[in-house]
């Protein structure tokens, strides 16, 4: 998105504090907008519903994806001219516009809406998108042989990475297990004289810590065979518990010293600053941190949809 979005934003005379870090921001929402590799790998580290998960991570998502918005707004208003004004534009224009994705916003609905319906399994739904996908590229006649052995290169790669973290995150929980390290930490923490609010919240403060320094991804592998056990004994909901370190994470993403999209988007842009691209997404931490209060003191937002479509008989 770096590389699409900041020439444009340049284009426009976009200050590029706010147009660096609203793209570093931005990226993180792809570890709670299904579908998501960090929700597959926490599922089947704790053995929940991977569909719940994605269900879970929806309306969070676009809430987050909301305060965003807002964030930009304020900004805007306060400094004008971080977002310059735009050619005004009718509506028909703009109708005009969303033709382009329409094919893969048609994609998308049949793929979740195909699992989450109970028609096909989520490995079966992976193939039926990675199918519609070769055939509205074909349909466009952008289907080329480079194009494809591009796609099949980037695929093996990812799924040999996915794999290996799987199965590095086994033998590690069988070490765990061993040496009886999460029980420890678990009878520990639950035993302490404090409320069990205040328990996650110190295990919340740690994922924001710890996702400074260490991906998401692997930041979860390593810490839920320790921390997973203790919410189960404070009884908070598995599901609930996944979606807010994935956005107590995604702060980490953004914050120095070692915010990881911040840095990628450096890497894209050699021309900004470091320091501009934190500054810029520094006022997106407020709006991770307003996010994940919402979601504690509403944890509804979390679960009404995992809840509902269980409720729905399978067709």
């Amino acid at each position: 998105m770096a590389a699409v979005a900041l020439p444009e934003m340049k284009r426009y005379k976009y200050n590029m504090e706010l147009a660096a870090g609203t793209v570093a921001a931005g990226g993180t929402l792809g570890m709670m907008i299904p579908p998501s590799v960090v929700f597959i790998v926490y599922a089947i580290l704790t053995e929940q519903s991977i569909g719940d998960l994605f269900l879970a991570g929806v309306l969070p998502g676009l809430l987050t994806a909301l305060l965003f918005c807002v964030t930009i707004l304020i900004q805007c208003m306060l400094r004008p001219g971080f977002g310059p004004v735009a050619p005004k534009t009718s509506l028909a224009e703009k109708a005009q516009s969303l033709l382009g994705v329409l094919e893969t916003l048609i994609l998308f609905a049949v793929v979740m809406g195909g699992m989450f319906a109970g028609f096909f399994t989520p490995t079966e739904a992976a193939a039926i998108g990675a199918f519609g996908a070769l055939v509205i590229a074909a349909c466009q006649k952008k289907l080329t042989a480079k194009m494809l052995m591009q796609s099949l290169y980037e695929t093996i790669r990812t799924s040999c990475m996915v794999i290996i973290i799987v199965a590095g995150a086994i033998i590690f929980g069988h070490f765990l297990a061993v040496t009886l390290l999460p029980l420890k930490m678990a009878s520990g923490l639950a035993g302490l004289p404090l409320p069990g609010w205040m328990i996650m919240a110190i295990i919340l403060m740690f994922y924001l810590v710890a996702g400074c320094f260490v991906d998401a991804l692997a930041l979860i592998i390593l810490t839920i065979p320790i921390f997973y056990p203790v919410v189960q004994n404070l009884g908070y909901h598995p599901i609930w518990f996944g979606v807010v370190i994935v956005l107590v994470t995604q702060m980490g993403a953004i914050t120095p010293p070692v915010g990881v999209c911040v840095y990628v988007v450096s890497g894209m842009e050699r021309d900004i600053p470091l320091q501009t691209i934190f500054r810029g997404a520094l006022p997106f931490l407020l709006a991770l941190i307003a996010a994940t209060a919402l979601m504690m003191l509403f944890p509804q937002i979390i679960t009404c949809l995992p809840e509902w479509f269980n409720q729905i008989p399978p067709v």
